[in-house]
């Protein structure tokens, strides 16, 4: 088959970097209710029907459609804070309806609240003694039977809110200075998930921005155009993007979380032992844990793999900390019979800027319902079996600015053909930033997951990049590939996957990128910028992997 080629050319240049140091603030979970429990204790209805159901995992339904309904929770007390639902309007009575989220509710009739509206609009709006205001409007897709994450903030008098991460409202107003949360529809029948109430913070710079040129050499195997003067990294949903905070799935509410925190608001510990870092990982409660210099892990009775406990940051040293000789497992232990996530998942897990080299088995484990979790700006290479494998139902994932090289199974989403009553409906994933570097295969490989993202990543001497299976869906954009002899493919191992593809490059492949069937816009749960795809060989190089963070 003769190979496909677009090409590209101009000077690669180097890349300047403007770096902001952020000191991380504590953002407290005042309430959840992800309602698996199978009841609603706690909170106050008024109006419409409603009940705790099964849909897929247990939801608040209000079934009515007649009229106005109501959902109450939390402390009068509460001032400033983020409040974050998961919403599926499933019928609407009329026209210009709405599911809306609550804030400083005061009573039945006086509160602040966000309503996103049939007519695919969102308003910012407060209700007092029964009368509506609106302070902010704008688009919105509206859509039945869908999930759509719904976010409030209230911070002194300033008001902001969005939906599924989407370009915030925001308004002033000082009506209402604390009060309880609470979810509510018109004329709409509604089911509400994940509800999470986080105690606002504002991280501040601990420093001023600097700039300083990256002299990585890029391995472009063709020249591209020079990047422009400050090439965009995917922004965060968070209200507004931070520098230096995850994005992508790791943000999206899910699971009593609200985003991908790590260790923030623990103590910071530097370590340069196994002996501590084995200590501190496997710790209860948050900890921010510094790595220097060099730590081999042991193999021993655990196969070389070391669990690390819930709401850790593990953030390497400069660019020479190094994990040598073992991996880092994010999960409970395994059991083929927790179909549903367990009140025990790890969760809430932050790995950044680590050489991560010579494991018996993976480099890093994400398994067994384990969410929330960001990796993040590695060096992955010679593991015993994968660079990063998550499996049996992890879910809200991104893995970004990761180099992967001298590695043959790179990065599988889903273990097993026969693991559907654990899978489906999870593994979501985003992919992005990456460098493929000679990695032979699996870059990522896909099984039941709905929605993996892969954008932006650079592609480079590999057998394949992307492969699909098992109804998977896989939205795959503004990546380059260079000299892959199958860019994407959907495979046959059990169903057929799903893969769309947007605005790729590919040079000396052998195969196009196979498409099939449909996959959700991304853009539906999460905010984000793709970089143009023929900046991606310079950009990528200098960019992803230690000591550029």
């Amino acid at each position: 088959m003769s190979k496909i080629k677009l090409a590209v050319s101009a000077a690669a240049g180097l890349v300047t970097a403007t770096v902001l140091v952020v000191t991380t603030a504590s953002a407290a979970t005042l309430f959840s209710d992800d309602f698996n429990d199978g009841n609603s204790s706690g909170w106050t209805t008024s109006g419409g029907t409603w009940s705790v159901v099964t849909d897929g995992s247990g939801v608040l339904r209000q079934s009515g459609t007649s009229s106005d309904a109501r959902a109450r929770a939390g402390s009068t007390s509460w001032a400033d804070y983020t409040v974050t639902a998961r919403v599926k309007p499933t019928a609407v009575n009329g026209t210009n309806r709405f599911a809306a989220l609550l804030a400083r509710v005061q009573s039945n009739t006086s509160y602040y609240y966000l309503a996103l509206r049939s007519n695919n609009t969102v308003e910012l709006k407060k209700l007092v003694g029964g009368s509506s205001t609106t302070l902010a409007t704008g688009p919105a897709t509206f859509t039945l039977n869908a999930w759509h994450t719904l976010s409030l903030e209230v911070a002194g008098s300033t008001i902001r809110g969005s939906v599924n991460g989407g370009a915030a409202l925001q308004a002033t107003d000082s009506q209402f200075a604390t009060g309880q949360i609470g979810v509510a529809t018109f004329n709409t029948a509604a089911s509400f998930d994940d509800v999470v109430v986080s105690s606002s913070t504002a991280p501040s710079p601990s420093a001023s921005a600097s700039t300083s040129p990256s002299t990585s050499p890029s391995t472009s195997p063709s020249a591209s155009p020079s990047p422009s003067p400050s090439p965009s990294i995917s922004p965060s949903p968070s209200i507004p993007p931070l520098p230096g905070a995850p994005d992508g799935f790791a943000t999206v509410a899910g699971q009593g979380t609200g985003t991908t925190t790590g260790g923030a608001g623990g103590p910071t510990v530097t370590v340069s032992t196994t002996e501590a870092f084995l200590d501190y990982i496997a710790r209860p409660g948050p900890y921010i844990i510094r790595v220097s210099g060099t730590i081999t892990l042991p193999t021993g009775s655990t196969d070389g793999m070391h669990s690390v406990s819930s709401d850790k940051t593990i953030i390497g040293v400069g660019a020479t900390a190094r994990l040598v000789g073992g991996g880092l497992n994010i999960g409970i232990p395994v059991s083929d019979a927790i179909t549903s996530p367990p009140a025990n998942a790890v969760h809430n897990i932050i790995i950044r800027n680590l050489t991560i080299t010579g494991a018996t088995d993976d480099l890093i484990n994400v398994q067994m319902f384990s969410h929330h979790v960001w990796i993040d700006h590695n060096d992955l290479s010679d593991g015993g079996d994968g660079a990063v494998d998550i499996k049996r139902g992890s879910d809200l994932i991104t893995v970004s600015w990761n180099r992967f090289h001298d590695h043959d199974k790179t990065t599988l989403v889903g273990h097993d053909d026969e693991n559907a009553a654990q899978d489906v409906g999870r593994l979501r994933v985003t992919y992005h930033h990456n460098f493929f570097d000679r990695s032979d295969q699996r870059n990522p490989r896909v099984r039941f997951s709905p929605l993996v993202h892969v954008y932006n990543n650079y592609y480079f001497d590999n057998s394949y990049g992307i492969a699909s299976t098992n109804e998977s869906g896989l939205f795959v954009e503004g990546n380059y590939f260079f000299s892959v002899n199958n860019p994407g493919r959907v495979e046959f191992s059990g169903p057929l996957g799903r893969m769309v593809e947007r605005n790729n490059i590919l040079v000396e492949c052998n195969h196009p990128i196979e498409v099939r069937g449909t996959v959700a816009d991304p853009a539906t749960f999460y905010r984000y910028t793709a970089d143009p795809p023929e900046i991606v060989p310079s950009l990528i190089p200098a960019g992803a992997g230690v000591g550029k963070i």
